[in-house]
C-alpha cells in the first residue's frame, strides 16, 4: 500500500532470518552459552514439539531482556469483550444485521483494548476449538500498554483507518483493503496513524493455525499466491520505565507490569511470525460459462479441523471482479448452509444486498439459515441484461465455521442491530405460472 515505510519480507509460512542491529543471530546455531550483543535467547513455540514438519511452527528470538521477567499477573475489567462458552442466551436462528459499530467520542478515549467489543462465537478456548468474531473502535494509541491473545490466533480486517501493529518480530502498517494475522502468543501494541481513529473487524481463531486452502484442480496458482504475504523486519524498543501488558487468557483479560518493552527483540529467525496480505493481490477465479460458483472459491485463509473439508473457520473476500456467467443469476443465489457465515464489509455494496449494509456493519446467518438476495437486488438481477459486467469499488468479507456462531447478549441488545432485517424479503412475490 502506498505511505507504507516499513520493510518486509515475502512469502507464506517461510523460514525467515531478520536483524534490526548487524551481527545479532547467533551463526549455525540457536542458543549459544553467550547470544551476540549481549541478547537473551529465546523460543517462541506455536505448535506441539513434535508435530510434523509441515505445520510445525517456531521462532528464535535475541532480546534485550527475557519475556519471563515481569510481575504477576491480575485479572482486569473485560468490559465489551466476552469468550467462551458463548452461552448468555438461547442460540438464535433468526438471521441478523446490525449497523457500524459507533465510534469512541473525544472525551472518551479509547485505545485497541478498550475499543473491542465482541459479536459473537463459538467453541472452547481450553481446549482450542472454534472462533470468536470482535469489532474494534479506537481513537487512542497504545504508548505504553501491550497485547498478548494466549487464547487464538488474530485476523485484522481494518474497515476505518489503517492501523500500525508494533509487534515482538518487527510492525506491519495495515490499510482498509489489507488484513493481518498475529499468532497466538505474540505480543503487540496498536498505533492509529489516522487521525480519525480506526474500526475494523477482528476474527479470533482457536483451532489450528490459518494456512492457505488447498487449490486441487485449479492447479499450482491463483487465489492467494503465497509470494503476496507481507512479515515484519526485525525492529526493536528499548524503554526503561514501567509499562503494561494486558494478556487474554482462559476467555478473561489479566495485566502485569514489566519494567522493559516486550516488543524488544533485536533479531530474530523462524516461521511462527506474524503477516499482512492485501487483498487487491487476490487472483480471483469463476464461472465462464454458466451459474455463479460457491463462496469456497473465493477463500483466502482457512483453519483446518479433523475433518478434511470442514473448517473450523474460514477467511473468505467478495472482491472485485468481472460477471459473464450466460442465463445466470449472478449474485449470490438463496441458499441453506451446513457452516454458520458472519459477513462484514470494507467497502462499496455487496452485490447481494442492495440497501441496508453499509461499510462497518455485520451479519449473521446461522446454520441453516435462509437467506440470500434481498427483494430490489433479485428484481434487477433476474431481468437485467447478460453482458459482461465488473463488479468494482467493493470488498465483503465472511467469517465462516463448522459450528453455530452464538450471538453475545450485547450484540442482541445494541441500538445498532436492525431490528427489522427479515423485512428485506418481505417484498419477494409469487412468480409461478
Amino acid at each position: 500500500m502506498a505511505d507504507d515505510e516499513y520493510r518486509y519480507a515475502t512469502g507464506f509460512g517461510n523460514e525467515f532470518a531478520s536483524e534490526a542491529v548487524d551481527g545479532a543471530l547467533p551463526a549455525g546455531l540457536n542458543s549459544p552459552q553467550q547470544a551476540p550483543l549481549g541478547l537473551y535467547a529465546e523460543q517462541i513455540s506455536g505448535t506441539a514439539f513434535t508435530q510434523p514438519r509441515a505445520v510445525s511452527r517456531r521462532t528464535w528470538v535475541y532480546r534485550i531482556l527475557p519475556s519471563a521477567k515481569h510481575a504477576a499477573f491480575t485479572r482486569i475489567d473485560n468490559k465489551h469483550l466476552k469468550s467462551t462458552p458463548f452461552d448468555e442466551i438461547e442460540p438464535d436462528p433468526n438471521r441478523l444485521r446490525w449497523d457500524p459499530l459507533p465510534l469512541p467520542v473525544q472525551d472518551d478515549p479509547r485505545d485497541f483494548i478498550d475499543g473491542l467489543y465482541t459479536v459473537a462465537g463459538n467453541g472452547d478456548v481450553r481446549t482450542r476449538s472454534g472462533m470468536a468474531v470482535h469489532l474494534y473502535a479506537a481513537n487512542r494509541d497504545m504508548r505504553d500498554r501491550y497485547f498478548v491473545d494466549a487464547d487464538g490466533e488474530l485476523l485484522f480486517v481494518p474497515e476505518l483507518g489503517a492501523v500500525i501493529l508494533h509487534t515482538e518480530l518487527g510492525p506491519l502498517r495495515v490499510s482498509p483493503g489489507e488484513i493481518a494475522v498475529i499468532p497466538r502468543g505474540i505480543r503487540f501494541r496498536v498505533e492509529l496513524p489516522d487521525t480519525g481513529g480506526a474500526r475494523g473487524y477482528l476474527c479470533e481463531n482457536f483451532g489450528a493455525a490459518f494456512t492457505l486452502p488447498e487449490r486441487g484442480p485449479i492447479g499450482a496458482n491463483g487465489l492467494a499466491n503465497e509470494r503476496d504475504f507481507r512479515t515484519p523486519h526485525a525492529s526493536y524498543e528499548e524503554r526503561s520505565h514501567t509499562v503494561s501488558v494486558v494478556q487474554k487468557f482462559g476467555g478473561n483479560l489479566w495485566a502485569a507490569d514489566y519494567d522493559h518493552s516486550p516488543l524488544d527483540v533485536v533479531a530474530w529467525h523462524g516461521n511462527y511470525a506474524p503477516y499482512k496480505y492485501d487483498t487487491a493481490n487476490y487472483m480471483v477465479l469463476g464461472t465462464v460459462s454458466f451459474d455463479h460458483p460457491d463462496p469456497s472459491i473465493y477463500t483466502v485463509l482457512t483453519s483446518p479441523s479433523d475433518t478434511p473439508g470442514l473448517a473450523n473457520a474460514d477467511f473468505v473476500i467478495f472482491a472485485p471482479r468481472w460477471l459473464v456467467g450466460e442465463d445466470t443469476f449472478r449474485p449470490p443465489w438463496f441458499h441453506r448452509n451446513v457452516m454458520s457465515e458472519f459477513m462484514g464489509l470494507v467497502r462499496g455494496v455487496y452485490d447481494a444486498k442492495a440497501e441496508g449494509f453499509a461499510p462497518g456493519g455485520a451479519s449473521l446467518h446461522n446454520t441453516f439459515a435462509s437467506h440470500g438476495p434481498d427483494a430490489q437486488t433479485y428484481a434487477q438481477a433476474s431481468t437485467a441484461a447478460l453482458k459482461p459486467q465488473k463488479l468494482d469499488g467493493t470488498l465483503a468479507f465472511m467469517f465462516e465455521s463448522r459450528w453455530m456462531i452464538v450471538p453475545t447478549r450485547q450484540a442482541m441488545e445494541a441500538r445498532h442491530r436492525q431490528k427489522d432485517y427479515d423485512a428485506v424479503w418481505s417484498g419477494l412475490s409469487r412468480n409461478f405460472r
